[in-house]
C-alpha cells in the first residue's frame, strides 16, 4: 500500500512538473504523509530518485517539438549542476531556515507580477543572442541551481519565470528550456544523496516509472495547448505554491 501511494503521487508530480514544474508540491508531501519517522532527507533522496527520470523524459519530448538554443542552454545546464553542488555544501554548514519567511513572499510577487501582465509570456521574442543568451542563461542557471541545492521549494517555477521575464522567452519555450536546467540540478542533489546513502532504490524504480509515464502526458498537454495553457498552469501552481510555503514558513 505504500508503495502504491507514494507511486500515484510520483505519478500526478511528474504530470504537473513536466508542464510547468512544481512536482515536488505533490511528492515530497505525499512522501513525508506515507513516511513520518522516516529520516528527511531520505524522502528527498527518493524523490530525487524519481522526479529526475520524469523531468529527463519532458526534457527530450520538448526538444522534438521545440526549438531549444543549445548553444546557450548546454553551458548553463554544467553551470547549474555546479551551482545546485554548491548550494548543497552550503546547506551543511548554514542553515537555510532564514529562507522559509521569505519565499512565500518572494512567491507572491511573482504570482502578482504574471498576473498584471497579461501578454507576458504569450510571444518568443529572445531578449539576448549567441554568447550574452549563454552567459544570461548560464547566470539563472547557477543562481537557481544554487538556490536548488541550498533549499529548492519552487526551483521550477523560478526557472521557468525568470526565462520568460529576463530572456524574453514565452512560456512554452521557458517551459522547455527550464526542464534540462532542472534534470542538471536534480542530478546534481541526486549524487549527493545517492552518496550518503539516502536512496531507497527499491522504491525508487516503480516511482520513476510512474513519474516518467506523467511526464509523458503533461509534456504533450503543454505541446498540444501552448503558451496561454502554460501560463495557467503556471499561475495555479506559484499559488499552491505561495499557500504551502506561507503555511510552512509562518504556521507551520
Amino acid at each position: 500500500m505504500e508503495l502504491f501511494l507514494v507511486t500515484l503521487a510520483s505519478l500526478f508530480a511528474g504530470f504537473v512538473d513536466a508542464i510547468v514544474g512544481g512536482g515536488g508540491l505533490i511528492l515530497v508531501p505525499a512522501l513525508f504523509a506515507v513516511f513520518p519517522n522516516t529520516h528527511p532527507a531520505t524522502l528527498l533522496g527518493v524523490n530525487k530518485s524519481a522526479s529526475i527520470w520524469g523531468t529527463a523524459a519532458a526534457t527530450v519530448q520538448y526538444a522534438q517539438r521545440v526549438s531549444m538554443p543549445w548553444r546557450s542552454l548546454l553551458p548553463a545546464a554544467g553551470v547549474c549542476f555546479g551551482g545546485a553542488m554548491l548550494g548543497a555544501w552550503t546547506v551543511t554548514v548554514i542553515s537555510p531556515d532564514h529562507l522559509r519567511r521569505a519565499l512565500p513572499l518572494v512567491l507572491l510577487g511573482v504570482f502578482i507580477y504574471t498576473l498584471a501582465r497579461k501578454d507576458l509570456g504569450q510571444h518568443h521574442l529572445p531578449r539576448f543572442h549567441g554568447r550574452a543568451e549563454a552567459l544570461a542563461a548560464s547566470l539563472l542557471g547557477l543562481t537557481i541551481g544554487f538556490y536548488d541545492g541550498f533549499f529548492g521549494p519552487g526551483t521550477g517555477s523560478f526557472f521557468v519565470f525568470l526565462f520568460v521575464r529576463w530572456l524574453g522567452y514565452d512560456f512554452l519555450h521557458a517551459s522547455a528550456s527550464a526542464k534540462l536546467l532542472n534534470v542538471t540540478s536534480n542530478l546534481a542533489a541526486l549524487i549527493l544523496f545517492a552518496v550518503k546513502g539516502h536512496v531507497w532504490w527499491h522504491f525508487a524504480l516503480a516511482m520513476a516509472v510512474a513519474n516518467v509515464i506523467g511526464s509523458v502526458l503533461g509534456t504533450r498537454l503543454a505541446l498540444k495547448h501552448g503558451s496561454s495553457f502554460v501560463r495557467v498552469a503556471f499561475i495555479a501552481v506559484v499559488g499552491a505554491l505561495i499557500l504551502k510555503t506561507g503555511y510552512d514558513g509562518w504556521i507551520g
